[in-house]
């Protein structure tokens, strides 16, 4: 069946001409990215069981019940909701052929895309601000990093993320369709949507790159300004222990805040080049939405003392069950 002829539209009615999207996958190896389908999928399985046993942790655990881990239940959450806006698709392009998407469905996952991604930085941001206090002003901390707090600060990254992401598929939306209309992509991202274009898609381009300033590009340098105090409270320690407890409170943090950010640069740079439609950039950024996922409860279970405890007392308890 030609995918092309079946998705160009006859009437003229519909401001569209293209109907629907076909995903061809990663590109330069279609014949074998089958095989890539299986790590996928145990990615995706890994960071399902992984951030559930998290969150049933912190649940069960009033020890736990503390402002760092209810950011990291909520970083939980947000990791799944992003994996599964793109895993689920791109499995079924890999075992059902199913590569055609609507329009409404693909400019749904750019949404959903953008949104989940903002949110990632935005509650890395809150628990950056958390180590904050918690190192700078220990005395205050109960003050400050309140339930209220946290609740303020999830529901303002909510609405936050949900209004800035709302013009990148709305203006994707806009363009005129009516040529082409297959991607070298998995997934729907804004870029590789829009450069299917007919018309000018320079608005999309810089809409995106001022939202990503303005929202991850701010988390970012609030990041690095509550660290920067940080260090530089922790250099007025006269004890090196001290100095050394309170850096390792934020070791795990730093270690997904390292990961998340420099695949970000790498793929905002690698959009700016001709690498566009490439396997690296389009790996690059499938892993970025999947990997996070998968490592952070990993990262924060082996590096954070209290939730390494509870995971131990859980398999404990798994293989008790088992061998009786």
């Amino acid at each position: 069946m030609n995918h092309m002829s079946a998705s160009l539209k006859i009437s003229n009615s519909s401001k569209f001409q293209v109907s629907e999207f076909i995903l061809l996958g990663f590109p330069g190896i279609h014949s074998w990215q089958h095989w890539l389908s299986l790590p996928l999928a145990l990615l995706y399985l890994s960071a399902l069981a992984a951030n559930t046993l998290i969150l049933i942790i912190i649940w069960q655990n009033p020890s736990l019940q503390q402002p760092m881990y209810i950011f990291l239940g909520i970083l939980c959450m947000v990791d799944m909701g992003l994996a599964t806006t793109i895993v689920p698709k791109i499995l079924a392009i890999f075992w059902f052929d199913a590569k055609v998407i609507s329009l409404p469905e693909c400019f749904a996952q750019i949404y959903a895309i953008h949104f989940f991604v903002g949110m990632e930085s935005g509650i890395l941001l809150c628990m950056a601000f958390d180590r904050y206090v918690a190192i700078c002003h220990p005395l205050r901390y109960p003050s400050i990093v309140t339930s209220s707090l946290i609740l303020k600060a999830t529901l303002f990254m909510v609405l936050r993320n949900g209004l800035f992401v709302t013009p990148v598929p709305v203006l994707a939306a806009q363009r005129d369709y009516c040529s082409r209309n297959e991607i070298e992509h998995c997934l729907c991202s804004n870029l590789g949507v829009t450069s299917l274009a007919c018309d000018d898609r320079r608005p999309n381009s810089i809409c995106q790159l001022v939202l990503a300033w303005l929202g991850m590009g701010s988390d970012l340098s609030l990041i690095i300004l509550s660290y920067i105090l940080i260090l530089y409270s922790v250099l007025r320690l006269n004890s090196a222990e001290a100095a050394a407890k309170a850096l390792s409170t934020c070791s795990s943090h730093l270690t997904l805040i390292l990961f998340f950010y420099t695949i970000v640069v790498v793929i905002s740079v690698t959009h700016l080049t001709e690498m566009k439609a490439t396997l690296i950039p389009v790996l690059l950024n499938v892993l970025h939405n999947i990997i996070p996922p998968s490592l952070n409860p990993i990262v924060y279970a082996l590096q954070t003392k209290e939730l390494r405890a509870a995971f131990q007392k859980v398999l404990f308890a798994l293989t008790k069950e088992i061998r009786s």
